[in-house]
């Protein structure tokens, strides 16, 4: 390929198109070759204005960019037909089954800068009108990678003959390694975009949160999973597997955490929370049973083809609205997400946190464990010994300390708001043997309370900020409502309202007399015994009674 690129001598200023002279190996059919006004036509890197063609011109490319990720760029408007890769000069040509899906390609990169392997690239429409490659070198891998994707194209039901017609704007969205929570909202923003998200369904199936996303158009959700699929929402974390549902539309019935009908603003929030079982038949109605039919979360339909990437490589950060708190790094391109502006994201920060305008006389480093743990793994705490009204708390890693931070900052704790700030120090020293501290500073970093050591629980998906209203769970079925009630009137509050779940008496809500009233009950009462092996869960809700 050196060889052919001196052929075209050095130094002269001459477009890329000029690697297809008719006088090189590559065979090109143009309206340049027909006329014999090759080098008349080959000026400047950018084409001028004129009719579209069939073939894409492709530049800056990686060094190490494969065939597989290239092919990628037009799967989502068409067949691609031909490649032609010229690695030496970080550039390749695209032949696009028809002029149709080459001018919305072009079209919408207009719009939306693709990244591949985090750099930007840069597509145009090329001067040629057909890509022939017969005799040019190397091509056996470009057309290994083309049959590929084609083959399985065309079993996907994605082949140029078909289009995207047939196709269900309904993507399935399964979460995997959930290390911190993903809400609605986080995925109505990732997702919305690459075109206008109408409805989401959130539920657990197979301890995997999953979701059902409907876009107005089967386009947008084919973009969606060729940019997405294989991607992390977070840093190293809560990995995203994409495919197309066998749904072609979905049946929202409430606007709440779970669900959601963008059309319907008007949709009611429901009973409390929806169980996962109702969530379901509210969005799939009498196509429910489909959910435990084999085969319906299927592999990529691109797996195995040619090692076929993303279309687009995931770079920049962007806090995200809905979660409280920055979370690390939402996962998808900049120019995408915010119309070609960059955001900052948010690095992992700090994991030690300092809390101040404590109560002196009351507050404990359990008490403060068990409050912080709500939204993190606490692994130590002290009090300061000269300043009791300020403490050091050390959470598993700075996105956690910035949760409990967004949270809990002004809240009030035994009649006084906490200010918390991120601290200067790295870590919570223990004392030294020996020496005296009056128990102020407390180790937690192997303690069983820990409610998020595995990988992918449920707790990661109901953290919420405090609220009166408490989530009660693990009640054995011995404890009666008047227990309950009795217990939590002990911690100092007023419960205004209680409620067993439906379909599970081991859960409840409980309604406190006001936030801090709640607060004060989810520290004494987490983890309290209630007989028969049986310790209460207390969490904050974002339900009502």
């Amino acid at each position: 390929m050196d060889g052919i690129v001196q052929e075209l001598g050095v130094g002269t200023k001459r477009g890329s198109d000029d690697l297809f002279l008719s006088n090189g190996p590559f065979k090109m059919n143009s309206q340049s070759s027909v006329n014999g006004n090759d080098s008349k036509k080959f000026k400047g890197d950018i084409r001028s204005a004129g009719a579209p063609s069939r073939v894409v011109h492709i530049r800056k490319l990686p060094m190490d960019v494969t065939e597989a990720e290239v092919i990628s760029l037009g799967l989502a408007f068409g067949k691609v037909t031909n490649l032609l890769m010229l690695k030496g000069k970080n550039q390749a040509f695209v032949e696009m089954n028809t002029e149709e899906a080459a001018n919305t390609m072009v079209s919408y990169y207009s719009t939306v800068t693709p990244l591949l392997r985090n750099q930007p690239i840069f597509i145009q429409f090329s001067n040629h009108k057909e890509l022939k490659t017969d005799n040019s070198p190397n091509q056996a891998r470009a057309q290994a990678a083309l049959q590929a994707v084609n083959s399985v194209q065309s079993s996907s039901g994605l082949d140029s003959g078909m289009g995207l017609a047939s196709q269900s704007p309904v993507l399935r969205i399964i979460v995997e390694n959930l290390f911190y929570p993903v809400t609605l909202d986080v995925l109505h923003q990732i997702f919305s975009k690459f075109g206008t998200v109408l409805k989401i369904i959130t539920f657990t199936k197979n301890n995997q949160f999953q979701a059902l996303l409907q876009y107005s158009d089967p386009m947008s959700a084919q973009h969606a999973k060729l940019a997405l699929d294989g991607q992390n929402i977070y840093n190293a974390c809560c990995t995203l597997r994409i495919d197309f549902s066998k749904l072609t539309s979905l049946n929202v019935k409430y606007n709440n955490e779970k669900s959601r009908d963008y059309t319907r603003p008007d949709l009611p929030s429901g009973d409390g929370q929806p169980s996962i079982d109702q969530t379901i038949a509210a969005a799939f109605g009498k196509e429910a049973s489909l959910l435990g039919a084999p085969g319906i979360i299927s592999g990529s339909p691109y797996a195995g083809a040619a090692g076929f990437p993303p279309a687009f490589a995931i770079s920049q950060g962007l806090s995200v609205q809905g979660v409280p708190g920055p979370l690390g790094h939402i996962a998808f391109p900049a120019a995408a997400a915010a119309g070609r502006m960059s955001l900052p994201g948010f690095g992992a920060g700090n994991c030690v946190l300092l809390v101040s305008n404590l109560h002196p006389e009351r507050v404990t480093p359990q008490s403060l464990f068990i409050l912080f743990g709500v939204y993190g793994d606490v692994q130590r705490v002290k009090i300061l010994f000269n300043k009791k009204e300020n403490a050091l708390i050390q959470m598993t890693d700075g996105n956690q300390a910035q949760l409990a931070m967004s949270h809990l900052n002004s809240q009030r704790l035994y009649g006084k708001p906490l200010r918390i700030a991120v601290s200067k120090h790295q870590a919570v020293q223990l004392p030294r043997e020996g020496q005296e501290d009056q128990g102020l500073t407390k180790d937690y970093s192997n303690s069983p309370l820990h409610r998020f050591k595995k990988p992918g629980s449920k707790n990661f998906q109901n953290i919420f900020p405090p609220s009166s209203t408490l989530h009660l769970s693990n009640i054995p079925s011995s404890v009666s409502e008047d227990d309950i009630r009795m217990l939590f009137s002990e911690t100092g509050g007023v419960v205004k309202a209680f409620k067993f779940f439906q379909k599970d008496r081991k859960m409840a809500l409980i309604q406190m007399g006001s936030v801090e009233e709640a607060i004060q009950a989810l520290i004494e009462l987490h983890n309290h015994d209630l007989g028969e092996n049986h310790h209460l869960r207390v969490s904050f809700s974002k339900s009502t009674i």
